[in-house]
């Protein structure tokens, strides 16, 4: 599959050098920078939420296929509205806002409000980014936020995102200010976390929200370790299957060829907030 890429890439290479951004979408969002605003833990260590060892962990199973699974939305007319709902302050440090989005001719599985409140549940739980104390999230209806978490249909994602891999993806777009969480994703998940629904759409938002805040894709540190919130899990906890994949489509981060296997793992800060110091 990788191979067949040259055949019709070449000719849009320019393009595609602009938009070929999967998982955290733009060129800046993806590439992040050299210093972070916000980093999590290098290496984080269990805790009860993990998924469990299996499917999608060697380089000879192509878990950054979708899963099978549920009808979800494949086209939207590529405008946005907004969910109703706020929340209090969660965190401390800068505040940073954000709206929670759904894409105009969507259906939502479960409800644009069960959407929002997984939305919700994700940014203000201590695991996530806001375990740091440096920031706190904040959620509006109304204004101009510094983010927005847009669910999407598959096509609009590919559209605004790439679709160099040819695998389903989801991306931070700045230029927009736009969170985009693939539809397609949001129904199926990604197979290295082996049907845990809930678990891959905490990881899809902390991840993607991780590139608001300039954080880089990573590769997996140590073997049998919980993998960084900044590995490319979508596709797979394996850095050998992601080497194999981002070769000939580079994300941000080159990723060794070094045997390591993480673990799938849905959060920046999985044992808690840190401790503030002095």
């Amino acid at each position: 599959m990788l191979r067949s890429w040259r055949t019709w890439v070449i000719p849009a290479l320019v393009v595609l050098t602009v938009l070929a951004v999967v998982e955290a979408v733009s060129p800046d969002g993806d590439a992040g920078s050299a210093s972070p605003l916000l980093a999590p833990p290098e290496r984080p260590t269990p805790v009860v939420t993990e998924a469990p060892r299996g499917v999608g962990q060697n380089v000879d199973i192509p878990s950054a296929e979708l899963p099978a699974g549920g009808a979800f939305p494949v086209t939207g007319s590529g405008t946005w509205h907004v969910v109703p709902g706020t929340t209090p302050q969660a965190g401390t440090g800068r505040v940073y806002t954000y709206t929670v989005e759904v894409e105009d001719g969507i259906v939502v599985p479960e409800g644009e409000q069960a959407y929002a409140t997984a939305v919700d549940a994700t940014l203000t739980d201590p695991r996530s980014w806001i375990g740091s104390g440096q920031i706190a999230v904040r959620r509006i209806d109304t204004g101009v936020p510094d983010f927005r978490v847009s669910l999407s249909a598959q096509m609009t994602i590919r559209g605004l995102c790439g679709y160099s891999l040819r695998y389903e993806a989801s991306c931070w777009k700045s230029d927009i200010g736009r969170v985009l969480i693939n539809g397609s994703r949001w129904v199926r998940g990604g197979a290295a976390f082996e049907g845990q629904l809930g678990l891959y759409r905490q990881y899809a938002l902390n991840h993607e929200v991780g590139h608001v805040f300039d954080n880089p894709h990573v590769p997996c540190p140590e073997n049998g370790a919980l993998a960084p919130i900044m590995m490319q899990q979508s596709f797979g906890t394996a850095n050998d299957y992601l080497a194999q994949l981002t070769e000939e489509n580079p994300q941000g981060t080159q990723i060794p060829r070094d045997g390591k296997v993480c673990r799938p793992n849905a959060w920046p800060y999985p044992q808690g907030p840190v401790a503030p110091v002095g």
